[in-house]
């Protein structure tokens, strides 16, 4: 009788691991196009309310800042829960969330929808990274956080112009069902083929205080809401920026839209080849890359060319950004990773409703034309801060890893 060889356990392993990681890909794919959708959409809804897209664009900023206050206390509340009954809940109530989307018949209905979606997002986000590091084949994370982005950025490449030509064609209420439908459905298969994971957490008391001492950590929080503030003044009104600023059609708007997806998983490709040896330079080039971005969204504004030039640049520096930040969030909190990323979260949304409020302000006081500058503005203020304080930070506690490396071996 012939043994398998244990090659092919090996293989077989590795393959079932990549499954759950391409699965969880699908996940990001779509929360990340139910988050941003409304940006692709913010026209349409504004159109169907009576409102004007600063109006409607509100309901980015409170999605955002509902995210932000709802990451840190579910995260503790569920921190020691296993993670794949935990994902089966979010998915939930993700899904029943946007069927409301889907009925809703006034704007406040509408936001009371959206605020059931960044529950789920709240504890997504913090739990999804986590576990595809941990599923993925030993050495093999980097590449794993990757696909993960992959995943995001096909939202932007296709959950978002085929959500926004959806909305265009059949009415925004049929891009929500469409995606409570998708959601259902790769739910149903990440509960069939995701391994049970029990939760790595300490407690909560034990947590909180070791991740508040942690300079590293908390000066990376610092830059990344600085940094997702400058973006989101842009790209919250990126959609009527590239209609009524540039004078771009529907569809090349769309095709805009999608451009800046497919730049983003090149950025992710970049990510996944060369951060083990460049992780450091790659996370402060690219916030130099979203900076020159928004200061170059004004300057072009003149040129649909220079435009489309911006927007591809654009989408790679996020791309790297988000994937640099993860990783080092990872890094550098490896009993808390959960609660950490609940935080990074957090963090990150203060930034999304923060830019989103700042670039509405700007647009309707100064005029659409001038939402890349303040954006530029915050971005500037974080590089020059990564550079002198938190570039310094990190180094060390790389030599310190490579040193308790060395004297483990």
């Amino acid at each position: 009788m012939i043994q398998p060889s244990a090659d092919n356990h090996v293989s077989n392993s590795n393959s079932k691991q990549w499954l759950s990681v391409i699965c969880l890909a699908f996940a990001t794919f779509i929360f990340n196009t139910t988050e941003f959708i409304p940006i692709g959409l913010l026209s349409s809804i504004a159109t169907d309310f009576k409102m004007t897209e600063t109006g409607a664009g509100i309901m980015i900023t409170v999605y955002a800042w509902a995210v932000a206050l709802l990451s840190l206390p579910l995260m503790l509340i569920f921190a020691r829960t296993e993670s794949r009954k935990l994902l089966g809940f979010v998915f939930a109530v993700f899904v029943i969330s946007n069927a409301i989307s889907y009925e809703s018949d006034s704007f406040y209905m509408l936001m009371a929808s959206r605020l059931g979606v960044a529950c789920a997002h709240a504890v997504f986000w913090a739990i999804a990274p986590p576990l595809a590091v941990r599923i993925a084949p030993a050495g093999k994370q980097s590449v794993a956080l990757s696909i993960l982005t992959v995943g995001s950025s096909l939202a932007m490449i296709l959950g978002l112009p085929i959500g926004r030509t959806i909305g265009l064609y059949l009415g925004w209420r049929i891009t929500f069902l469409s995606i409570a439908i998708t959601a259902f459905i790769i739910m149903i298969v990440l509960m069939k083929d995701l391994p049970k994971l029990p939760s790595k957490n300490k407690s909560s008391k034990e947590s909180i205080p070791h991740i508040f001492q942690n300079k590293a950590l908390m000066s990376v929080y610092l830059l990344t809401v600085l940094t997702i503030t400058g973006h989101f003044c842009g790209y919250s009104y990126i959609e009527p920026f590239l209609t009524y600023v540039i004078h771009l059609s529907k569809n090349v708007t769309t095709l805009a839209l999608l451009i800046f997806g497919f730049t983003g998983i090149l950025g992710s490709l970049l990510f996944s080849r060369y951060n083990n040896r460049w992780s450091i330079p790659f996370a402060f080039w690219s916030v130099g890359g979203i900076m020159v971005s928004l200061l170059l969204l004004k300057l072009f504004s003149f040129s649909e060319l220079g435009t489309f030039g911006v927007i591809m640049v654009w989408g790679v520096a996020i791309s790297i950004f988000n994937l640099s930040y993860q990783s080092r969030i990872i890094k550098l909190s490896p009993e808390n990773t959960d609660i950490a990323m609940a935080i990074f979260s957090a963090i990150y949304n203060v930034g999304i409703g923060s830019g989103a409020y700042i670039g509405g302000l700007i647009s309707s006081k100064a005029g659409l034309s001038n939402i890349g500058l303040i954006g530029f503005a915050f971005v500037a203020v974080a590089f020059m801060y990564g550079l002198l304080y938190v570039k310094p930070l990190l180094l060390k506690g790389i030599k310190k890893e490579d040193g308790e490396k060395k004297y483990a071996n």
